[in-house]
């Protein structure tokens, strides 16, 4: 019996069905868990995040590939498809500042209408939103195609159909799109301080490639480094609105 899970349900105010529909699976996995069974890592990192705990409190004896390493790097995701939405979710929601996505599609960002009401919701509120995508034209977007093993059309079609998705935010006020032309070795995630960073690893879609949760600690940190190459695209991209 997990009664410290049990008890971290109930300080939340959660029921083990709430749980279950917030992470995607079967209730009776759910009790699976409050009976002591271990959840695999990427639902432990999920219901952490739900609970607002550290996974360390709710199963000290499990590994912990997510325990921080230093004051910077604060998660490591063996793939980008097993963070969970809710850190997603989360990691936009906490920004108070600037939000930043660099990519050359982030069309699994775009597909989800939950995440683009968030962001103009975080818009509304004064967050500064930039959005950076690949320009579907440029031999850079063919090149990365080509490098994911799935050609230059379809990475080409995936940033005209994240553009398609994301449009409806150019009529928020705090909101930008560019494109751009950069070869990019990672994709970032901006939310203030915090980054979501993608790497992007030759013959490997985005999806199946690492992702590092870092947090800005000092000015020549290794985050402070993506963030520079965050404005270093930022500066060079065109505007949306200049293609029209």
């Amino acid at each position: 019996m997990s009664d410290t899970l049990r008890h971290a349900l109930a300080k939340a105010r959660l029921q083990p069905v709430d749980v279950a529909a917030a992470l995607g699976v079967d209730p009776k996995t759910v009790d699976r868990w409050l009976k002591g069974r271990t959840p695999y890592p990427r639902h432990r990192w999920a219901l952490a995040d739900l609970l607002k705990v550290d996974e360390t409190e709710l199963w000290p004896e499990a590994d912990h590939p997510r325990r921080a390493i230093s004051s910077e790097v604060q998660a490591v995701y063996p793939h980008r498809w097993t963070v969970p939405r809710t850190v997603w979710t989360r990691h936009f929601q906490a920004a108070t500042r600037e939000i930043g996505i660099l990519a050359y599609s982030a069309l699994f960002l775009a597909e989800d209408t939950g995440i683009i009401r968030l962001l103009a919701e975080r818009a509304r509120a004064g967050v500064k939103v930039r959005i950076l995508l690949g320009d579907p034209g440029s031999p850079e977007v063919a090149a990365r195609g080509i490098e994911e093993g799935i050609g230059p059309d379809v990475m080409a079609a995936r940033i005209r159909n994240a553009l398609t998705l994301y449009r409806p935010l150019e009529e928020v006020a705090g909101v930008e799109i560019r494109l751009h032309t950069t070869t990019l070795y990672n994709s970032i995630y901006r939310a203030d301080y915090d980054l979501l960073v993608n790497a992007h690893t030759y013959g490997t879609p985005a999806a199946q490639a690492p992702v590092i949760h870092l947090r800005a600690a000092e000015d020549e940190g290794t985050a402070a480094v993506y963030l520079a190459s965050l404005e270093r695209v930022w500066a060079t991209a065109e505007p949306l609105g200049d293609r029209r």
